[in-house]
């Protein structure tokens, strides 16, 4: 916080005309000729606001280049809007063509090409947020950079690079989700995954199990307050010590079942084990496990 030199106060205001710094108490000028940073025009409304914009859109890394490239547009008019001849036409669709081919001129920039397709379409089927998206697109790029990628399927690297960046910002996506999506098997994408993260050095945090318990009593059908108490079983396993060396869907799947015995809202093991993607002798063995440690009277 900036504070005044001549009375120590912290009520420092900008002028919008000057561009000057000036504290309320004793009217001192902190700064003066600031350059104002925004922007030099009004807008009233959408169409506007697109008109008059001067930067360009932002860089994406989940476009070939990073949106940054020049395209020529198909409309197939010229700049006063009237329609090319037939001729015209036909060369500009060359050029677009050759544009395009020429974008792709080697090795890493074709592989991009098939790599950023697929993360959009997997990302999609996965419903994950756009800046994951993002993210995951900037880390696909490292790992080309580093040569990663080589004697490896495009699609589990692909699918490797997003189950990382969903584990490390806490958006609960399964190995198994990740494996349908891709077409890959479970056993495919661990194994690339574990051999990116070592090689980047990422630092992933353990899977918190209570991230999963909402989207399985969601699909459940159960109420809020089988939620409520499957989080707090969780809870407890976690502040345990019982959730070491054990999945986190496995865990969060059989506080989910118990959860709904304990609220009187009873579901079968294997409704609960098709919606967790394990098996019934997972949630068996785990349901053991938190029941006698956590002391939790249940009505099996």
């Amino acid at each position: 916080m900036v504070k005044c030199p001549e009375c120590g106060s912290e009520n420092i205001y900008r002028d919008p005309k000057t561009g000057d710094y000036i504290c309320k108490k004793c009217h001192v000028v902190l700064s003066e000729d600031q350059i104002d940073m925004g922007k030099d025009w009004r807008s009233f409304d959408g169409s506007e606001k697109l008109d008059n914009v001067s930067t360009g859109s932002p860089m994406k890394f989940t476009k070939m280049n990073k949106g940054l490239e020049t395209m020529i547009e198909r409309s197939g008019r010229d700049n006063r809007g009237n329609k090319l001849s037939t001729k015209s036409r036909a060369q500009m669709y060359r050029l677009i063509k050759w544009h395009k081919r020429s974008s792709i001129s080697n090795s890493m920039q074709r592989n991009l090409s098939i790599a950023l397709t697929e993360l959009r379409r997997m990302a999609s089927y996965l419903n994950i947020p756009n800046s994951l998206i993002e993210t995951s697109a900037l880390l696909y790029r490292k790992t080309v950079e580093k040569g990663l990628i080589r004697g490896r399927l495009i699609e589990a690297v692909v699918a490797a690079v997003l189950y990382s960046v969903c584990r490390t910002y806490n958006v609960p996506r399964t190995l198994n989700e990740m494996a349908e999506a891709s077409g890959l098997t479970k056993k495919e994408i661990g194994r690339t995954y574990r051999f990116i993260v070592k090689e980047l050095d990422i630092s992933v945090p353990l899977t918190d199990p209570s991230y999963y318990i909402s989207r399985f009593v969601s699909v459940l059908n159960l109420s809020a307050d089988v939620e409520a108490k499957g989080k707090k079983i969780v809870k407890k396993a976690v502040s345990s010590g019982l959730i070491s060396g054990r999945g986190p869907t496995g865990v969060a799947a059989a506080a989910v079942y118990i959860a709904a015995l304990m609220c009187g809202e009873r579901r079968t093991q294997k409704e609960v084990a098709n919606v967790a993607g394990v098996t019934e002798v997972t949630i068996r063995n785990r349901y053991r496990e938190l029941k006698s440690k956590l002391n939790l009277k249940v009505d099996a």
